[in-house]
């Protein structure tokens, strides 16, 4: 049998379709008036969990027309206001060094004075963030959602509904067993399905609990010793 290639990194395209609600219904909601240019609000400031979906908001964002994805490390053009953008993304604001916060405090206020758009994110509510305090001012302006992540039952049920969608028969203990050995984040998660579903292709066997660990496996030839050790099903 050949060696399978699997590329477990790539990452699919984001957009507000794929974003997995769970309970944060007007969350999602208010991010389609964003991506509009509709809402009353013109900031908004998203905090929660790794994994929880706050990049994932924000890179859909950036995918509607004159938008613009700034990361922490963006170098400081990026946070200066363009007529040609109307919609500003600033993800990771807690990493933001010195010079950075200076320069979001500027972009902020350029963005009120012309009337664009603004989504920043942070671990932490605004008030608790460390950066400088007129910045946290700013990013309390608008509306301050918690990104609330998805229970362990929510995923299974995503994952489901995905998995059906492909045709694709899992057996029951996948994932669970899934969740308990691989990053706990949807993206990944989604990502690791796509995988599955092409492994079960290419080696025409059903999708049970001894293939999820063969292609765990091949993404970590030295497994830990709770992978290792789990017996087969």
């Amino acid at each position: 049998m050949k060696q399978l290639v699997l590329d477990l990194g790539a990452e699919p395209a984001h957009s507000l379709e794929t974003f997995q609600v769970g309970e944060n219904a007007e969350l999602a909601y208010m991010m389609h008036l964003f991506a509009e240019r509709t809402s009353r609000e013109h900031f908004a400031y998203l905090w929660g969990e790794t994994g929880a979906g706050k990049t994932h908001l924000l890179q859909a964002l950036a995918a509607t027309p004159a938008s613009r994805y700034i990361a922490h490390d963006a170098p400081a053009a990026d946070f200066t206001h363009s007529p040609d953008t109307t919609l500003y993304l600033l993800d990771d604001c807690n990493l933001l060094s010195a010079q950075r916060q200076i320069d979001a405090f500027a972009l902020f206020n350029q963005i009120r004075e012309h009337g664009a758009y603004l989504v920043s994110t942070g671990p932490v509510p605004p008030g608790v963030l460390h950066v400088r305090e007129d910045l946290r001012t700013r990013m309390g302006w608008g509306l301050v959602y918690q990104v609330q992540g998805l229970s362990d039952d929510q995923k299974i049920a995503a994952l489901t509904t995905a998995a059906e969608a492909r045709g694709l028969t899992l057996s029951a203990s996948v994932l669970p067993y899934l969740l308990s050995h691989f990053k706990r984040d949807m993206r990944s998660l989604s990502t690791m399905l796509d995988a599955l579903d092409q492994y079960s292709l290419e080696t025409q066997r059903p999708v049970t609990l001894p293939l999820l660990r063969d292609l765990l496996l091949q993404g970590n030839p030295t497994p830990p010793a709770n992978l290792a050790a789990d017996p087969k099903e």
